[in-house]
């Protein structure tokens, strides 16, 4: 399947690349990145296993995730997309697409995750089958529930997960 290009004001979204895996590396081992996603830096090993899953799932299912960069200097601003990763979890995310987001340190706190989140799930409401999709944040990740919260999902859920308390929110098209 051929990966569908989004562009916003300040963002271009595109698919993964083997170019882009050095960046991604770099991303997702950043202690500040990862610390509401796991709770700590990624192996390079963890990157590449995550950038294939992400193919996969365009190839598998027809979404995935984008690699966000800014327009005026091609930096990576991070990843943004949608995914189903079969997760053990009450209540069941069973056939919504769950979105998720990650961003660079460079990049927060300057609006890009609510770009180029509503571009997702722009593309999202115009192609995925699902008219509900759902997202996993971690309660004290309050940056990331600003963002769910400004484009349109609501609180579900409060639940645990692999332990951790998380809080499930959906968001109807």
């Amino acid at each position: 399947m051929d990966i569908p290009s989004l562009a916003t004001d300040r963002l271009t979204l595109r698919g993964h690349r083997i170019e882009d895996y050095d960046e991604c590396v770099a991303l997702w081992g950043d202690a500040v990145v990862t610390r509401y996603i796991g709770g700590r830096p990624f192996t390079a090993e963890e990157v590449w296993a995550r950038v294939l899953r992400y193919v996969g799932h365009w190839a598998l299912l027809g979404f995935g995730y984008w690699v966000v960069r800014e327009r005026a200097t091609g930096r990576l601003v991070g990843e943004v997309g949608f995914a189903d990763f079969h997760r053990d979890i009450v209540p069941s995310f069973e056939g919504r697409p769950e979105a998720g987001w990650v961003l660079a340190p460079w990049a927060h706190g300057k609006g890009c995750a609510t770009e180029a989140v509503g571009a997702v799930l722009a593309w999202g409401d115009a192609h995925l089958k699902s008219d509900r999709t759902v997202c996993l944040i971690d309660p004290d990740n309050l940056a990331s529930i600003r963002v769910a919260e400004k484009v349109g999902y609501r609180e579900l859920a409060r639940t645990t997960y692999k332990g951790d308390p998380s809080i499930v929110f959906e968001r109807q098209r």
